[in-house]
């Protein structure tokens, strides 16, 4: 369920806007995307896990959150974010 310091690494070091850069919004959507579809793998063999879900819940709320501030600063930079993870379909 949770992810691993080397695939956290390679998200942080892919979507990166500086080197170091761990807090931007980009590395936190990358990280909780990770964690979502971790999640949503998981449901898949536990179905009446509810005390997870609610977690997945709350990461994709806090994921919501952080795409609506990186919308409200920069459009462009937004959907570049949308279309390197495949999100909105």
């Amino acid at each position: 369920m949770t992810i691993t310091t080397d695939r956290k690494k390679e998200l942080v070091g892919e979507y990166a806007t500086k080197e170091g850069d761990t807090g931007s919004p980009e590395v936190q959507i990358a990280v909780l995307s990770e964690r979502i579809a971790n999640l949503t793998e998981h449901f898949k063999t536990h179905t009446k896990d509810n005390h997870s879900r609610r977690g997945l819940i709350k990461l994709v709320s806090q994921r919501r959150r952080l795409l609506d501030y990186v919308r409200a600063k920069d459009v462009k930079r937004y959907e570049s974010l949308i279309s390197r993870l495949g999100l909105r379909r």
